[in-house]
């Protein structure tokens, strides 16, 4: 989730950052500030920050489509905070169908071609309806962990006319951790034949590396930069005990790029700014942007998770996009 604040209440000036560690009442102070902001700035019902205009931002080839290496994700949007149950009910709370249409609207004014959301039946509703309403935006569907035992749901998503949909990194974690992660290929075939592009998603390099040494029939992976669903085994011997919460290590995002750069297959990005955890200013977005970018293929792209609510995070980012894409192209 990119969770960049910018607005004037609880910016670096007004509100110490120092301060947030020294008790009850900073807190207090914190939290007051950020209401007095909502208030100020949060549109109507039904309407949604206005994104920066953009033109289409740069492009790779994803099989006979053209994606946009930024993509949005709809964690933020349906209430997959990863950090708590209150924060994720207040982003669910606040995407009504109304302003998720907003939200969607603002995607393509700043650039973006491309939305990522995972299966539910409000993306179902949603959906739907933006593109009754002439909405642009290309899809890419991520499973439930429970479509491999559900094969009617594929035919059900497949209805929402996605580019691809790809198999839940739990699922995946699932049957690595078993020894059996082979039990992915029989979903993966029934994706292929609905007709649109198979993904693999996965929080684990060698997963990604298992598949390509098989030479899996898999048309994109979506990787995720930080391993968050090791057995618990493995973080007691990393770190001595297993802490409350996802737990984001710094080390992981090298090893899942080393890996993503020597796949054949284009891989779509994710937990790319830790879901959250490295958002405390717009530089250290960029900076964790742009590392990304640098550390992946040309025709790979990122999906970052956007909460409109509060400022400006399509434009933003779709500026950080710009910005580092353009860089990147100068120094070749």
């Amino acid at each position: 989730m990119n969770g960049m604040v910018e607005l004037e209440p609880i910016d670096d000036t007004s509100l110490d950052r120092r301060d947030l560690l020294r008790g009850a009442g900073t807190l207090a102070a914190f939290l007051g500030a950020a209401n007095a902001a909502s208030a100020q700035t949060e549109p109507p019902p039904g309407r949604v920050p206005a994104a920066e205009a953009g033109a289409l931002l740069p492009t790779a080839a994803f099989g006979k489509y053209r994606i946009t290496r930024l993509i949005a994700g709809a964690n933020p949007i349906y209430g997959y905070s990863h950090f708590n149950y209150v924060f994720s009910a207040q982003m669910a709370e606040y995407h009504t169908t109304d302003r998720v249409l907003a939200f969607l609207r603002e995607l393509e004014r700043a650039g973006i071609n491309t939305w990522q959301a995972s299966w539910s039946e409000r993306l179902e509703t949603d959906w739907l309806k933006y593109k009754e309403q002439g909405g642009k935006l290309q899809l890419l569907i991520l499973s439930r962990p429970t479509f491999n035992d559900e094969p009617e749901m594929l035919k059900r998503a497949v209805k929402l006319k996605p580019l691809g949909i790809a198999q839940h990194g739990a699922s995946t974690n699932r049957f690595w951790d078993m020894g059996e992660l082979d039990r992915s290929l029989d979903f993966l075939k029934r994706i292929r034949d609905l007709g649109v592009m198979v993904g693999f998603s996965c929080h684990n390099p060698l997963e990604v590396e298992y598949a390509e040494s098989k030479g899996w029939d898999v048309d994109y992976y979506m990787t995720s930069l930080y391993y968050v669903n090791r057995p618990r085994k493995e973080f007691e011997k990393i770190l001595g005990q297993v802490p409350y919460g996802e737990i984001y290590l710094p080390a992981d995002r090298p090893r899942m790029l080393e890996t993503i750069r020597k796949a054949s297959k284009p891989c779509l990005v994710y937990k790319v700014l830790a879901a959250g955890r490295t958002v405390n200013s717009p530089k250290m977005v960029r900076e964790h942007m742009e590392v990304a970018f640098q550390g992946v293929k040309p025709n790979d792209a990122l999906i970052i998770g956007l909460y409109q609510r509060f400022n400006d995070q399509i434009g933003q980012t779709a500026k950080f996009t710009r910005e580092i894409l353009s860089g990147a192209v100068q120094k070749a």
